[in-house]
């Protein structure tokens, strides 16, 4: 390992650390009175490191609890509290009955109730309620179509709200009379709360029309029962909520400047609204390597999300793929280090967090074979950086705020 790689795994740990909730739903509990009887709900894949923050500060104040989150994220027991594991991105049966403890918990609250909302990236497919006259199954496969698709966060967002009893503002409207304080962790540009988890106690500002428009542009197959699900409009006013947004890409941008700053390198936050395709963010990154308007030793950040849309048969995640895209752009290149991190630790569908490569990369997979604008084009991103060491593996982090792209240049 060199020691500009040796840099950016301290700068992956120090990024991930930086940005942990747990510090974030303590500064928000502190200044909040939810009296004596607390009950907590939270959802997200980072819920478990949300809730248990909250349990160690409210203690007994706490009476019920339920926790849903991914499959492996969960790191043990909180008192008086039932955790779920369930699906992600695609919500599964598990999802289902993990919303059915939540809804008993809401069922039973009255005046004199708080539930405590803690609410991160993920909680669309994990917190799910179907409408009547669409089936779990229905809404996997429109989820499917979207993400194979391309279609970004908002959009997914947008349909799963027409098609689920608790998202959009639905779930605010059952735990009433009950007062909701909401603690959210922000993993969408703009840090739009009724885009992150898809608003379950939000108002909603998407609309019928976008949803329709949505749902033709990415060819939905919709059975007439669907399309009457997206005519009906979400809630617009929420009354029983307080709510604060609390994480964001842009902290996870600085801290990778800090983190780059110590370690001797010039910072340069490019944006923190990364909003393209997967590739050609890689693409562009990979350009900004061979600029030579930035001062060197430099540290060149991005963040956001960007998409993939799948047009073969590989495994892999955007920041795998932005990782390999990146290798392509900078070949030959000397002294130089892009890696792409999800900020979870789960990076699409695969145990990978993301990649990391550097100028040697793509001879590294012609060595052995691989011809990386094949591996590209099949979306095989996950095996063809396995194939060279190159997957960043970080386990679930326990937060979820975007993803950042890092160029380190000597």
């Amino acid at each position: 390992m060199t020691e500009m790689h040796s840099h950016a795994h301290r700068m992956i740990s120090k990024i991930i650390e930086d940005n942990l909730p747990d510090e974030a739903v303590v500064r928000a509990l502190a200044n909040q009175d939810l009296g004596e009887k607390i009950h907590l709900v939270a959802i997200g894949k980072a819920a478990w490191t949300m809730a248990a923050a909250a349990s160690r500060y409210l203690g007994d104040k706490i009476q019920t609890g339920v926790v849903i989150t991914k499959y492996n994220h969960s790191q043990g027991a909180i008192p008086r509290t039932t955790i779920f594991e369930a699906g992600h991105p695609i919500p599964d049966e598990n999802s289902v009955e993990a919303t059915k403890a939540v809804l008993t918990l809401a069922e039973k609250l009255d005046n004199d109730d708080k539930l405590l909302f803690l609410v991160s990236g993920g909680g669309s497919a994990l917190f799910e309620a179907p409408m009547d006259g669409i089936s779990l199954e229905d809404i996997a496969a429109h989820t499917g179509t979207l993400l194979a698709g391309g279609a970004d966060i908002s959009e997914i967002n947008t349909i799963r709200k027409r098609f689920s009893k608790v998202k959009a503002g639905r779930f605010a409207t059952l735990c009433e009379p009950a007062n909701i304080f909401a603690i959210i962790l922000s993993d969408v540009l703009g840090d739009r709360p009724d885009a992150i988890a898809s608003g379950p106690a939000t108002s909603d500002t998407s609309t019928k029309e976008e949803a329709i428009y949505i749902a033709k542009k990415y060819g939905l197959d919709l059975s007439p029962a669907h399309k009457t699900l997206l005519e009906i409009e979400t809630p617009k006013t929420i009354d029983n909520v307080t709510a604060i947004v609390t994480g964001s890409v842009r902290s996870l941008c600085e801290s990778a400047a800090t983190s780059a700053l110590a370690f001797g390198y010039t910072s340069y936050i490019l944006t923190t609204s990364l909003d393209c395709q997967a590739a050609e963010a890689g693409k562009f990154l990979g350009a900004m390597a061979r600029d030579s308007h930035f001062q060197r030793p430099c540290a060149i950040i991005a963040g956001g999300e960007t998409i993939v849309h799948v047009t073969g048969n590989g495994k892999g995640g955007r920041n795998q793929e932005l990782a390999l895209a990146a290798a392509k752009s900078i070949a030959g290149l000397e002294n130089t280090v892009i890696f792409s991190l999800g900020s979870d630790g789960t990076d699409g569908p695969t145990d990978a967090a993301g990649g990391i490569v550097d100028g040697k990369t793509k001879a590294s997979l012609a060595a052995q074979g691989l011809n990386i604008d094949k591996i590209l084009a099949d979306n095989d991103s996950y095996n063809g950086l396995k194939a060279v060491n190159s997957l960043l593996i970080t386990g679930p982090t326990g937060t979820n705020v975007n993803d950042v792209a890092v160029v380190l240049c000597m």
